[in-house]
């Protein structure tokens, strides 16, 4: 015997077995914690190299460079150029309250805030916002994996239209970080 299911109840149940068969796949599962700033800003000290691209686009070279307040309550990233903007990009995030307020520069567009709240599984870090994308309104997510133990990290920044019927993150940008040996 067959089963009738109206269209409309079809793409529903469609969208649901994909969200159960995507849940394994999610870039950063609900069983993460909520974490101190003070626990993250530490672990992004140091200068690092690699590659970075957004979706489509060919990698460049950059360097990051993470420096952490005395009180650990301030972090500033920096992307080097090489990136699509001219300039240096500057990540400025500052612990407030339970969240963490992010400015973003990048030497030529306007200055844009976003408020992230902070998890952490298994050594990776992620920040969870809620914001614009192209005139969007999207999830954010920037995503912290350590890579080894000599703290190599992949950076990515995702994101989840919430007009989409996709139901999980989409890689934004990518940004390896390698850190680089000091100098003898």
């Amino acid at each position: 015997m067959a089963l009738i299911i109206p269209r409309i109840l079809s793409k529903l149940l469609i969208k649901n077995v994909l969200i159960l068969a995507l849940g394994s796949l999610a870039i950063f599962p609900a069983q993460a914690a909520k974490v101190s700033f003070k626990a993250f800003c530490p672990q992004m000290v140091g200068q690092w190299q690699g590659n970075a691209a957004k979706v489509g686009e060919i990698p460049r070279q950059v360097t990051v460079s993470g420096f952490c307040s005395h009180d650990q309550r301030q972090l500033i990233l920096s992307v080097s150029v090489g990136t699509r903007a001219p300039y240096s990009e500057t990540w400025w995030f500052r612990e407030q309250g339970e969240q963490v307020l992010l400015t973003y520069y990048d030497g030529v567009s306007q200055e844009k805030q976003q408020v992230f709240s902070l998890y952490q599984q298994n050594g990776d870090y992620s920040l969870l916002g809620e914001g614009m994308v192209n005139a969007r309104s999207a999830l954010i997510q920037l995503l912290f994996e350590a890579k080894s133990p000599q703290g190599a990290w992949q950076w990515t920044q995702n994101i989840q239209y919430l007009d989409d019927d996709i139901d999980r993150y989409q890689l934004f940008r990518g940004i390896e970080m390698t850190p680089i040996a000091p100098s003898p």
